[in-house]
C-alpha cells in the first residue's frame, strides 16, 4: 500500500513560494513553523526536490525536542525519513540536508544515478528506478520500506508533479498576507494536467488562523492512516 501523501505549502496571496531574490522569503510566521514542525512529526518522511534542496539548503529536521521524545517513546525513529528526488543526479554532499537527522533517500534513474557516482557514499541510499523516473514508482517503493505517512514540502516541481500524477490525498496550504508579483518567482504549482481539470474540487476540511497567516486544509480522499 502507497503511502498517505501530505503536501504542505506556504504561499503568497498571489500564489507564489517565493521571491526571485537569493535571500528566501519567510512567508510563515512562527506559529505556522511550530505547526508545520508538529506535521513533520508525525510524518515517517519528508520529501524535497533537488532544486530545492539546492536552492535553499534546509536541515528539514523536527525542531521540537518534545516532539522528537515522543517519536522515540512510540517505537519511532527521532527523525522522519529525508527523501530527495533528481533527475541530474546534480546533488553537494556538503548540504546540510546530509549531514543532519537520520536515515535518507535519493531518488533517481540510471542516468542520475551514474552522473551521481559515489558522492553521497555513506550520506545517503541512492535509490534508481531505471530509465525514467517516475513518482509513482517512487512513492511504491517508500509503502515497500515502511513508509505510512509522506509530507511533501516542495518545490514547484514537485507539487506539479505530485498533483498531476494524482498521488495527493491532503494539502495544507498556509496563505500568508504578500504581494510577490514577480513572474520570475517560483509559484505553488506549474502549468499541468491534473486529473478532473478545474471542474475537479477538493474537500475543504478546516480554516485555521495563526496570527496573520490562514491555513486552509483540503482532502483528496480518506485517510487509511487516521490518528487517535
Amino acid at each position: 500500500m502507497r503511502p498517505w501523501v501530505l503536501l504542505s505549502v506556504a504561499a503568497s496571496l498571489d500564489g507564489y513560494i517565493d521571491d526571485a531574490s537569493a535571500q528566501r522569503l519567510l512567508l510563515s510566521n512562527a506559529a505556522d513553523f511550530d505547526r508545520v514542525d508538529q506535521i513533520r512529526a508525525e510524518s515517517d518522511a519528508i520529501l524535497i526536490g533537488a532544486r530545492t534542496l539546492r536552492t535553499d539548503n534546509p536541515r528539514l529536521l523536527v525542531n521540537s525536542a518534545e516532539r522528537r521524545a515522543a517519536r522515540m517513546s512510540a517505537g519511532r525513529p527521532e527523525f522522519p525519513v529525508k527523501v530527495t528526488v533528481t533527475d541530474s543526479g546534480d546533488l553537494d554532499p556538503a548540504l546540510r540536508f546530509w549531514h543532519t537527522g537520520g536515515a535518507k533517500l535519493v531518488y533517481t534513474s540510471d542516468a542520475g544515478a551514474a552522473a551521481l557516482g559515489d558522492r553521497l557514499d555513506g550520506l545517503a541510499d541512492v535509490v534508481s528506478l531505471g530509465e525514467r523516473l517516475a513518482l509513482p514508482a517512487l512513492v511504491a517503493d517508500l509503502g515497500t520500506r515502511g513508509i505510512h505517512r509522506l509530507m511533501v514540502e516542495g518545490g514547484t516541481g514537485m507539487h506539479t508533479g505530485f498533483l498531476a500524477a494524482d498521488l495527493v490525498d491532503e494539502i495544507r496550504l498556509a496563505i500568508a498576507p504578500i504581494l510577490v508579483g514577480d513572474p520570475a518567482a517560483p509559484r505553488f504549482v506549474g502549468p499541468g494536467q491534473f486529473p478532473g481539470g478545474a471542474g475537479r474540487r477538493l474537500h475543504l476540511t478546516g480554516v485555521e488562523q495563526l496570527g496573520d497567516v490562514a491555513v486552509l486544509k483540503y482532502q483528496v480522499s480518506p485517510d487509511p492512516h487516521p490518528r487517535n
